[in-house]
């Protein structure tokens, strides 16, 4: 969906459900939802009974709706990430309990949240040139990449192209 913000050529892109209520000019009104990823899976459609929602938020009123499309989402990603790359035993609890960190902080400082998310992704960004640079991208093509990294391939080139290996235009 897009907002005209007024004057001038620019206007604001909304993809959030939420939006599409019908309610705004020119704001069209959702018949269902379903979950999509960028790996072209869509989830099956769970359609909006606008009956009963009524009056009613959409976020509220399709609640129901929104967590099947979270239960498809969880399945899908459950499948893909048993189809990829696995992490080592040590990594995995070690990134999950950086999360749960994260969240914490969030509670009682948000601003040292955000720079503890910044500092977490100098870190990516360090760590990820050197496995980039040096090995995946002499070992994989960016359809194999793709699939390990779960992206599709225009993301894994945006993704390796600051590693100085993949161009973003091939």
């Amino acid at each position: 969906m897009y907002f005209d913000s007024g004057s001038g050529g620019g206007r604001e892109a909304v993809s959030q459900w939420s939006v599409y209520d019908g309610r705004r000019p020119r704001v069209p009104k959702a018949a269902a939802l379903r979950a999509v990823c960028s790996c072209d899976w869509s989830g099956p459609e769970h359609l909006l009974d606008w009956e009963a929602i009524g009056d009613e938020n959409l976020t509220e009123g399709a609640d129901d709706q929104a967590d099947a499309c979270d239960r498809d989402w969880e399945g899908h990603t459950a499948q893909v990430e048993a189809a990829t790359v696995c992490l080592p035993e040590t990594v995995t609890p070690l990134l999950a309990q950086l999360e749960e960190e994260i969240d914490k902080l969030t509670k009682t400082s948000p601003v040292a949240a955000v720079r503890a998310a910044r500092r977490l992704e100098v870190v990516a960004e360090r760590v990820g040139y050197w496995a980039a640079a040096r090995h995946t991208t002499s070992d994989l093509d960016a359809a194999q990449a793709a699939v390990h990294l779960v992206l599709d391939e225009d993301a894994v080139r945006r993704l390796m192209a600051p590693f100085g290996r993949w161009s973003l235009y091939r």
